[in-house]
């Protein structure tokens, strides 16, 4: 049975009204969710930073080897601190499912979604709730974002705004959810993988009635990608230096998310081709390794229009 609200692969979408319905938020309420892929010893640092600021913390693993899974198996003997060990890579989308069944199913009413690179700043929990709290369609909003500031160069994550005054969406990363919208709308779409999965969720938001803000006072530390300074005759920018197979995921998830909601959203989603456009030809002006990334781009761009979706092998 279809999730109500669930988009397909041809663009079509149910929306249904929103209800007005309020999470009332308790001392047990608030769980973290972050999926991991390859971690390093230094974020078990920031984990015990997480689990400080909710009542608790599941970490759900995609595949790393057991010498990288050590550090985890040791730091989940804490209270609160659960994790989930799978043996291949699922996808940050099925992942992020698997989290946040777990954090329904012992009854927490909130999750914070977060990334393995992401580091959270004092009080950034706290202050989102206030955030939330204080909207004035707080029966409404169902996704609590932070400011996202680079940690190197200390520059701020563009954001665009719809006519609510919240951002038209937003990364997953620093997210803070009710866990009954999974129930309205849906879970995160598995089929991406990686890469658009916060993108089509926001909209998929936005089409079910529901609303997105941002806090102003709250900020998480996050880098996107491994941005490098280029500069050639007189021109300068910082591409995102993603890899080729990240290459092939965005490009092929980002035609799937403007068929599917091109007529809903079409000023929005026209924005974000711009703007793709844009990263994309810092892409192959400065990253390294362009050959392989255009090679890709095609590959990705030709199974977005033909529908093939789900983890590509040999990429």
């Amino acid at each position: 049975m279809r999730d109500r609200c669930q988009p397909d692969l041809c663009g079509q979408i149910t929306i249904e009204p929103a209800p007005a319905r309020e999470t009332t938020i308790t001392t047990d309420s608030v769980c973290a969710v972050i999926v991991t892929y390859h971690p390093n010893p230094e974020m078990i640092q920031n984990m015990h930073g997480v689990l400080g600021q909710v009542q608790g913390l599941v970490v759900v693993d995609n595949g790393s080897s057991a010498e990288e899974l050590g550090p985890l198996r040791l730091a989940s003997a804490a209270p609160g601190f659960e994790l989930i060990e799978n043996e291949q890579n699922l996808g940050i989308a099925e992942a992020l499912n698997q989290g946040v069944r777990w954090a329904k199913r012992r009854g927490y009413l909130w999750v914070i979604l977060l990334d393995q690179d992401s580091k959270i700043t004092t009080g950034l929990v706290a202050t989102m709730f206030a955030t939330w709290r204080s909207h004035p369609e707080r029966h409404k909003l169902v996704s609590v974002h932070p400011r996202y500031v680079d940690p190197e160069s200390g520059e701020e994550a563009m954001v665009r705004r719809a006519s609510d005054g919240g951002p038209v969406t937003s990364m997953t990363s620093g997210a803070l959810m009710p866990v009954w919208i999974f129930d309205k709308i849906g879970w995160f779409d598995s089929d991406f993988f990686i890469d658009e999965v916060d993108h089509e969720y926001c909209y998929r938001i936005r089409a079910a009635g529901y609303i997105i803000a941002d806090s102003q006072t709250a900020i998480l530390l996050h880098r996107v990608g491994n941005p490098e300074r280029f500069s050639f005759l007189g021109f300068t920018c910082r591409p995102t230096n993603h890899s080729a197979t990240r290459r092939y995921y965005m490009s092929r998830n980002r035609i799937v998310l403007y068929r599917r909601y091109f007529r809903i959203f079409p000023r929005f989603v026209l924005h974000s081709m711009h703007m793709a456009f844009v990263e994309t030809v810092k892409c192959f002006v400065a990253d390294r390794d362009r050959l392989h990334k255009f090679r890709n781009f095609l590959l990705g761009s030709w199974d977005g229009l033909t529908g093939r979706m789900g983890k590509r092998e040999g990429i």
